[in-house]
């Protein structure tokens, strides 16, 4: 017998606070984000050329973002992911695969910038878009059927609308500064995460109603 439960998004709610704690000091105090090049500044975002002297940005980037569009979109998608993945999975799975698709995106940035010669070293790194990623999807593989609505008006199963807006946004990222390597990083920690999940069920599966 399946357990409906209310959801308990503590997770997400302190994620999304932590988020927009963060914006609002970084468009007070800007060198704690964006100005790199000042040694006397805190940086919060990731920069290919000084990561290895502030390790800490590795995951404090996915607590950035570049205006409010940019963090109304990951929360707004991280608040209606998040919670259901907490409710299918539990909290403390829900914050594993955020915490872990934020560090694969950051990684998967860093090789594509220093190691392959392609990349641009010169370009930092800002945004939780690595970590939601993560959390749609594991979804992806948990409930790929779930009706969605893309934008709030487009339906569609859950794993077209995460898989085909990483497509959307990879063919956007010219144009638009959009990193598509830390997508990447964070989609494939969630798919591997979806498909542990899904082998090793809760003793109460949870489901959404």
């Amino acid at each position: 017998m399946r357990d409906y439960r209310r959801p308990n998004p503590t997770g997400v709610l302190v994620i999304i606070l932590v988020n927009v704690l963060v914006f609002i000091l970084t468009e007070l105090k800007p060198e704690y984000d964006f100005n790199y090049f000042d040694p006397a500044a805190f940086h919060l975002a990731l920069h290919p050329d000084t990561f290895t002297s502030q390790p800490w940005t590795l995951l404090t980037n996915c607590f950035v973002h570049h205006d409010f569009f940019h963090i109304l979109g990951n929360m707004v998608t991280l608040y209606f992911f998040g919670t259901y993945l907490t409710m299918l999975v539990g909290e403390k799975k829900f914050l594993l695969t955020y915490f872990l698709g934020g560090l694969a995106g950051s990684a998967f940035y860093l090789i594509w910038a220093l190691v392959l010669p392609w990349g641009d070293p010169g370009v930092r790194l800002l945004g939780a878009s690595g970590a939601v990623y993560a959390v749609g999807g594991a979804l992806a593989i948990l409930q790929p059927n779930v009706r969605v609505l893309m934008f709030f008006v487009i339906p569609m199963p859950l794993w077209v609308a995460v898989i085909g807006g990483f497509v959307v946004l990879t063919l956007l990222s010219g144009s638009y500064g959009i990193s598509w390597e830390a997508h990447l990083g964070g989609l494939l920690v969630g798919l591997a995460a979806g498909l542990y999940f899904r082998r090793r069920p809760r003793a109460r599966d949870r489901y959404l109603l």
